[in-house]
């Protein structure tokens, strides 16, 4: 296994093996920011999906699940990982309960997750809003809540016992297939597809490099928030978080130097010889056309 080594007062780093190549991800605990998020919609529904991706494309015997959360309320949701999800959660019970700021802090760094983006569909109204972290910085990419052209097909399926329909689409640089419930009138899905007249089950890319399939649904009590903060994120279009994303992955040690100076990385190998990791597995979901 690999080591890792970091200097900075709120930083919190995990590394993952990937093939040969090093993955690192940081996680910032910031408490001031913690308590800064507002409540902009309630929760009429949380729906779990498996997200099945492929991160090396000369790998695809090689794939990485995480399990993922969309909540749908009234007028907007949110799709982010089970594992910030369930931070969320301590965090509300923290905060019901008059936990500190310094608590609260400790009990999200138990919290790490390969995923660190939330996607708000429909945020501000018409709008996809995207909050992301790439090691010391964070980012929110606010973009027009394009809906896929999808062709409706005669093909029936079962998901956890709901009758589905099938549609396709291209949307973001890929082709798509989706199942979708009109049992649930809900124009929502994983990721940013939606658009079809009922809740999407089960969605993939025509490679099957972005699987996500729906494992469970759950009705919400009424209370539960869709909360947004977004405090300390530097605004940022697509185009450029892309950009800095395929910069990152070419060279994350140098990316973290340059970003943040005051952060010391040191990684190593099982020989404890230091190494330098670049040119990282890199395979987006969105592509260009």
């Amino acid at each position: 296994m690999k080591l890792i080594k970091v200097s900075a007062a709120i930083a919190v780093f995990c590394l993952q093996a990937v093939a040969t190549n090093a993955q690192t991800v940081i996680n910032i605990v910031n408490p001031d920011e913690i308590l800064k998020s507002d409540s902009i919609d309630e929760t009429l529904f949380t729906a779990q999906y498996e997200m099945t991706s492929v991160t090396d494309t000369s790998r695809r015997d090689k794939t990485s699940t995480e399990m993922m959360m969309l909540k749908t309320g009234v007028r907007s949701s949110v799709f982010y990982s089970y594992t910030k999800y369930l931070a969320d959660s301590v965090i509300e019970a923290d905060r019901a309960g008059g936990a500190s700021i310094d608590v609260i802090a400790e009990h999200v760094k138990q919290y790490q997750s390969r995923i660190n983006y939330k996607i708000y569909k429909n945020y501000p109204a018409g709008k996809v809003t995207t909050l992301e972290q790439l090691a010391m910085s964070r980012f929110r990419c606010e973009e027009k809540n394009d809906v896929p052209q999808w062709e409706l097909l005669p093909d029936t399926a079962t998901i956890l016992s709901y009758s589905c329909r099938k549609a396709v689409c291209r949307f973001k640089g890929r082709d798509y297939e989706a199942w979708f419930t009109p049992d649930i009138p809900r124009s929502e899905g994983p990721w940013k597809l939606h658009g079809l007249p009922g809740l999407i089950l089960k969605a993939q890319d025509a490679r099957k490099e972005y699987v996500f399939e729906c494992v469970g649904l759950v009705q919400e009590k009424p209370g539960n928030a869709i909360s947004f903060g977004a405090s300390g994120h530097e605004p940022v279009s697509r185009k450029n978080l892309n950009q800095l994303f395929e910069r990152y992955a070419a060279d994350p040690v140098g990316y973290i130097s340059s970003s943040a100076p005051n952060v010391k990385v040191h990684i190593r190998n099982e020989a404890g010889e230091s190494i330098r990791p670049k040119n990282m597995p890199y395979n987006p979901i969105e592509l260009s056309e």
